[in-house]
């Protein structure tokens, strides 16, 4: 097929199916059924994940041509596709699950159908995740996990939690871990929410009392969740910068349209703060095609922290700009003054992308040795048998 002749497919199928009109085309759906529905329908004409084999529910194109479809719709508004690059869970089960789960669960994750949250970090086990001890014991077809995690985005309405935990205590820390689709929605899954210094509970510990995960359900083999969990990473560190959140009330004015109603765009420093904001981002963006474009399925890409860390300069920068734009206004908050409260909350909710997804610390340590090829940071317990690392 030809790039014109894709072009007019996915115009007509567009101005077949989406009416463009209303609350919708702003991704403000009335309920969750009509959300799945439309989801749905370019699911079914594989719009989902244009990059991928015919057999997994994709068209099996080109970059060029993914680049054309994620474009078609992006201009009438329309969500759903391009899920080839961002959707974490689906991408990831693509990458290195075995056909029987890809098909249980690949097409509830591109319609909409099946949430997941991220069953990582452990109050021991942050930054260095490979020293997880939520453990997972075999039992038959199944596995029985104990322990818990601790920041965990949206765990009290996730359908199923990616897993890292401890399959294996004699061997070093990276080599005896495993990776699971784990059902939340069981009695042996305990959610707590916690409190955000923004006043909200966007993450939540989790807490697991013989909870029970099939067998079935194990990605990329038993004992080899490491290399996994890095695949999962690289699409997680992708997406953050650009899914962050800049504003409490979801306004889209832009750092330019602020400095414009405060009166202080002619500000010649402020002028030069915005300006590099603005070239921070750019550079970013094309920073994120670049790592896009190089990773693989089944393979990470270490320049993904690359672009995670800049995002996480980027807007701890805008906050600090923004701030001095409105001046003393900044001292003021509540829903009396959004301008306000918008930028105070940027101010604050920055520090979440400098931890989230790995810390800031963290993302140098990977680029100092798998970019520039530094030497690694010694680390006594990498090759020692787990159950004789020391704990607390």
């Amino acid at each position: 097929m030809t790039n014109d002749d894709l072009r007019r497919e996915v115009n007509d199928w567009l101005a077949a199916h989406w009416s463009g009109a209303g609350s919708i085309a702003q991704g403000m759906w009335d309920t969750n059924a009509e959300m799945r529905a439309w989801y749905t329908k370019v699911f079914e004409a594989r719009w989902s994940v244009p990059s991928w084999p015919v057999e997994w529910f994709g068209r099996n194109l080109s970059d060029e041509q993914t680049s054309i479809v994620i474009d078609a719709f992006a201009r009438v508004g329309a969500p759903g596709t391009g899920q080839d690059r961002f959707n974490l869970p689906a991408n990831t089960l693509l990458a290195l699950a075995s056909d029987a789960l890809k098909d249980a669960l690949i097409p509830g994750l591109l319609k909409r159908e099946i949430t997941t949250c991220l069953l990582y970090s452990e109050p021991s086990a942050g930054s260095d995740l490979a020293g997880v001890r939520t453990r997972a014991e075999r039992d038959g077809d199944r596995f029985i996990v104990n322990g818990q995690k601790v920041w965990t985005s949206g765990a009290a309405t996730a359908d199923y939690g990616m897993l890292i935990a401890r399959t294996d205590w004699e061997v070093p820390k990276h080599s005896g871990l495993s990776f699971f689709f784990l059902p939340m929605k069981q009695a042996g899954v305990e959610v707590r929410p916690l409190r955000q210094i923004t006043d909200e509970a966007h993450f939540n510990e989790v807490f697991f009392t013989n909870a029970i995960v099939p067998a079935a359900n194990l990605v990329g083999g038993l004992n080899q969740g490491w290399r996994v969990l890095q695949t999962a990473l690289a699409y997680e560190r992708s997406t953050m910068g650009a899914n962050a959140r800049k504003s409490r009330h979801g306004s889209a004015d832009d750092i330019i349209a602020l400095a414009r109603a405060a009166g202080r765009l002619d500000d010649p420093l402020l002028r030069q703060d915005i300006a590099r904001v603005i070239a921070l981002r750019r550079l970013n963006a094309l920073n994120n095609a670049r790592a896009k474009a190089d990773l693989e399925q089944g393979t990470s890409s270490s320049i993904m922290s690359l672009g995670k860390l800049a995002m996480s300069r980027i807007l701890h920068e805008e906050a600090r700009v923004r701030t001095a734009i409105i001046g003393a206004e900044s001292l003021l908050a509540g829903e009396t003054h959004p301008t306000a409260d918008d930028v105070n909350f940027l101010a604050l909710n920055a520090y979440f992308t400098s931890i989230g997804g790995g810390t800031d610390q963290i993302q140098k340590n990977i680029i100092s040795e798998r970019v520039l090829g530094l030497p690694k940071e010694p680390e006594l317990d990498r090759n020692v048998p787990f159950k004789q690392v020391r704990s607390g």
